[in-house]
């Protein structure tokens, strides 16, 4: 099974630039809107718009608050979300192609950005 989030979710992700190191998606949604079960590989998020979502991975979730502005890290993990909030998502996520574990705790211990 494909978990590339673009295979899964290509109404939400986008490649917007891409090389042998890095992977760049421009994500998007609108309150309401959910994503399928997919991964994300180590990356660094940076946050065009703020937002509220549920993460989900396994048995454990986590809801999270984003300011617009803000870059942090997200390690690899699989998941799935829902825009909870009452305004749009839009994030910029640039994957790193070096191979990193997959730390997306069942637990959402490590679910989500860690800034």
């Amino acid at each position: 099974m494909d978990l590339d989030p673009v295979a899964t979710n290509g109404d939400h992700y986008r490649v917007v630039f891409e090389n042998d190191r890095v992977r760049v998606l421009d994500y998007a949604d609108r309150p309401g809107d959910a994503t399928t079960n997919h991964r994300h590989p180590d990356s660094v998020m940076y946050t065009l718009s703020s937002f509220r979502r549920l993460l989900v991975s396994g048995d454990g979730s986590r809801e999270v608050t984003m300011e617009a502005g803000t870059t942090a890290w997200l390690p690899a993990q699989e998941h799935r979300g829902e825009n909870i909030g009452d305004t749009p998502t839009h994030v910029l996520l640039v994957e790193l192609k070096e191979p990193g574990p997959l730390v997306g705790a069942q637990d959402g211990t490590l679910l989500g950005p860690q800034t």
